[in-house]
């Protein structure tokens, strides 16, 4: 919820950033360090995560001449993307934006407007001269080529791709089944089965230790997937829509339309305030980070997490722990709600978001390397060394007997239990930029999907319960639609104020500080005031452009 509590507006930042930056492509002098061209660069990275002496940064910069001076942000979205935009407002930015899709990428409009101002430079000649692995990523994926190609016919920034089956069905809901076993209750199917879960876990001690600590719900504020699971039972509800990012829209046939203006969401709300109400849902969750939530999933003392809204069990606890509390934890399937509605959005292509950018403060020489360093991130070689870190330390070659993720297949790399990599070697999801269906399925993963090294088959058997869920019909093909340029400014100013109502307006209706059978309408009306119909007019207008583009 944190996002919608950004200071700075987006289109505000924009436009200061346009007084202060020439459209010209005139290159600054290259600054050198030795045989290395400086490059500035801003990035997200954790606490075990210094990138001036990480080692996939320290291999990077030999191989490519670069002398890397990084500006860090922390793991937590709303800072990270309020201090990006503080840089770009004030002039003060970097040659490189180095981003991560989760927590700080560019939008679409975001990108737009910076191109038009001469803040982003034109990669699609780089690419061309210096990134051949690239420029064959683009011609071989018609879908990330028009997520990249701006209508100008510029390329002004590059999203991540990722062939990631689970990734594509976020809204996922752990629950506990060692607690399931404890009070004898069956993996929750319907609203009303979770909700006897939740309060058996918060009455019934299912930890054990005589004391009533346990949570039977909780997330945090980056990572929760709880509006978008729980509406599904009620809704389709768009990937994203329960913070407003990236999508607040679904398709009615070929009408572009937003689901949290209709009866069933206001059902949907109606049914999480309930659960809220009752203290099944933990108040933290609408206020606590990251850390917050991996603290109480780790609480030496007992265990006390009864479920979790997330993408995977490994953002409420810690993978591997010796008393092995993180193997407790299943994936319940898609609820089916009181009138037999059972959804699960999608989240395909799983980075809508963008996250390379060169500047115009860079040096053509700075560009060049840039480019040549992410046309390795892009090939096999790179993914594995860049995402995991250097070979036999961050992961293996397969042993005799390995069998990989797509038992057909013969396994080609393997990862290492998290207590055997030594910190702040890899640049993890930093680098996931062409991570194919094929190099996801050749790595060794244990029949055991419980082990630590086991998760991602672990994942992938969870999310085959989600896939027949999705109504595609209903899904807004946003990655490859680009607004008209003339519209950039007027949509990205109507996306953020509607980001905040809604994510504000549907925060009041879950904790009860808004009634929602007398202020519904109020809500409903509100979201003419602030835009709505206008940001569906302009939607409407870029996505028929785009089905007479595609027939």
């Amino acid at each position: 919820m944190k996002r919608s509590f950004i200071a700075i507006g987006i289109s505000a930042t924009l436009v200061a950033a346009g007084c202060s930056s020439s459209k010209k492509d005139d290159a600054p002098q290259a600054k050198m360090d030795g045989d290395k061209v400086i490059v500035t660069a801003m990035a997200a990275a954790d606490a075990d995560t210094k990138l001036d002496t990480n080692a996939t940064t320290k291999m990077l910069s030999d191989k490519f001449k670069i002398k890397f001076e990084f500006t860090t942000t922390t793991m937590d979205g709303g800072p990270a993307k309020e201090k990006r935009q503080i840089a770009i407002s004030s002039g003060d930015y970097p040659d490189l934006f180095l981003l991560t899709p989760y927590i700080d990428a560019f939008t679409k409009t975001e990108v737009q407007k910076l191109g038009q101002q001469g803040v982003a430079v034109p990669l699609e000649d780089l690419i061309k001269e210096n990134a051949p692995n690239v420029q064959k990523a683009l011609d071989a994926n018609p879908v990330l080529k028009a997520m990249s190609t701006t209508p100008d016919g510029h390329i002004y920034a590059l999203p991540q791709w990722s062939d990631c089956f689970h990734c594509t069905y976020w809204n996922k809901l752990w629950i506990n089944s060692e607690w399931l076993k404890k009070v004898n209750l069956p993996m929750p199917k319907t609203t009303e089965e979770l909700r006897t879960v939740l309060r058996a876990f918060k009455t019934k001690d299912p930890n054990g230790n005589g004391k009533a600590d346990e949570i039977p719900m909780t997330t945090d504020t980056q990572d929760s997937t709880l509006i978008g699971y729980l509406m599904g039972a009620f809704a389709y509800a768009p990937f994203g829509a329960s913070n407003g990012v990236p999508s607040l829209l679904e398709l009615n046939g070929d009408t572009v339309q937003t689901p949290v203006d209709k009866p069933e969401w206001r059902e949907g709300l109606k049914y999480i305030n309930s659960l809220y109400s009752e203290g099944l849902i933990d108040r933290a969750s609408f206020t606590q980070n990251a850390e917050a939530l991996q603290a109480t999933g780790n609480d030496p003392k007992a265990v006390r997490i009864g479920s979790s809204p997330v993408l995977y069990p490994g953002i409420f606890v810690q993978l591997g722990q010796k008393d092995g509390r993180d193997k407790q934890y299943d994936a319940a399937p898609p609820l089916t709600g009181p009138e037999g509605k059972s959804y699960t959005a999608y989240n395909n292509p799983t980075s809508t978001g963008y996250t390379f950018m060169l500047t115009n403060k860079s040096s053509k020489e700075a560009r060049i390397a840039a480019l040549k360093m992410l046309d390795y991130i892009y090939t096999d070689e790179g993914q594995l060394e860049v995402n995991n870190g250097p070979k036999g330390t961050g992961w293996v070659e397969p042993a005799a007997g390995d069998i990989a993720l797509d038992e057909t297949v013969k396994p080609t790399w393997k990862t290492l239990p998290s207590a055997d990599v030594p910190k702040n070697i890899a640049w993890s999801s930093m680098g996931q930029y062409n991570v194919t269906t094929k190099l996801r399925n050749e790595q060794a993963v244990p029949k055991d999907i419980y082990a630590e090294t086991g998760l991602e088959r672990r994942l992938f058997e969870a999310t085959k319960q989600y896939e027949p869920h999705v109504d595609k019909a209903k899904v807004f093909p946003e990655a490859q639609i680009w607004v008209d340029p003339n519209d950039v400014s007027e949509l990205a100013t109507l996306k953020t104020n509607l980001d905040s109502y809604v994510s504000q307006g549907e925060l009041a209706f879950i904790t009860g500080s808004k009634n929602i059978d007398t202020d519904w309408d109020a809500f409903v009306k509100g979201l003419d005031g602030i835009g709505m119909k206008r940001y569906l007019e302009l939607n409407q207008k870029a996505y028929d452009r785009y089905k007479s583009t595609n027939k």
